[in-house]
């Protein structure tokens, strides 16, 4: 994880994304990019008759308060040991971060922006969602991999291999049901042994629903980061009826989630 990218903001995840993607830079010998955006389609609307009207005053004031908020990171990480720098978009928020994902390892946001779910799809690399006041507690303790055998869960596997190699302790957790699995979770065992991450494997017997089972098991272990596939089903199908996705995007309790589609 050499190329991490964290979403600028003035919000209260701000200090906990900051402070995880330093960390993770300072571990793993890498970069940090802090993109600030200001999306320019927020300050125009379209009127009846089909015709664009910008908030030209509005926008002029955005652009000049996110210049200094730019020039305020690069004065608060000049004073820093990690190499930085400061991107500035006016891209529609998520097109901004799913673009500078294309050249990052990582990218870290916070759950609060709403924005997780959507980034998981779209952008092509895994996604690290933090809760607003917990950063990613570094070296980690206890890791939980959420298995369902599905390509999902193995690429966001994958993709936390670099965070798993200097865990404590590693947890394959799956969810007996009646459906049919993918790869059986051995073959994660497997996989996870060639990259020198010894990893035990936990079979639950399912509860109410399988996010209920998971998140109890999660929170006995007192996990510090769960890895977990995000939309195994539609996205639709998630919406209308839940599903494991929605319901760690939605749990407060949850710790930091790293996730992949």
């Amino acid at each position: 994880m050499r190329s991490i990218l964290v979403q600028a903001g003035r919000d209260a995840g701000m200090g906990a994304r900051l402070d995880t993607a330093m960390d993770l830079a300072r571990v793993h010998g890498g970069h940090l990019t802090v993109l600030v955006d200001t999306p320019v389609d927020k300050y125009v609307t379209v009127d009846p008759y089909g015709g664009a009207i910008l908030a030209r005053e509005a926008l002029e004031t955005a652009l000049k308060e996110d210049d200094a908020l730019a020039a305020a990171f690069g004065e608060r990480l000049a004073h820093d040991d990690v190499p930085f720098d400061v991107a500035q978009s006016e891209l529609p928020q998520i097109d901004a971060l799913v673009r500078g994902g294309d050249l990052a390892d990582l990218m870290v946001i916070s759950r609060s922006s709403g924005l997780a779910g959507d980034l998981s799809l779209n952008a092509s690399c895994p996604v690290l969602a933090l809760p607003d006041h917990t950063p990613l507690r570094l070296p980690l303790g206890t890791v939980c991999i959420a298995w369902d055998g599905g390509s999902e869960a193995a690429r966001a596997m994958k993709a936390a291999v670099p965070l798993l190699q200097g865990a404590q302790d590693v947890r394959v957790l799956t969810v007996a049901t009646d459906q049919p699995n993918g790869f059986p979770a051995t073959e994660a065992l497997r996989y996870l042994a060639r990259h020198g991450v010894k990893a035990e494997l936990t079979e639950l017997e399912q509860g109410s629903s399988v996010e209920e089972t998971l998140a109890a098991e999660v929170a006995r272990l007192g996990a510090g980061l769960l890895v977990m596939g995000a939309y195994s089903h539609s996205r639709l199908r998630e919406f209308l009826f839940g599903g494991v996705t929605r319901f760690f995007l939605d749990d407060l309790t949850a710790p930091p989630l790293l996730m992949a589609h």
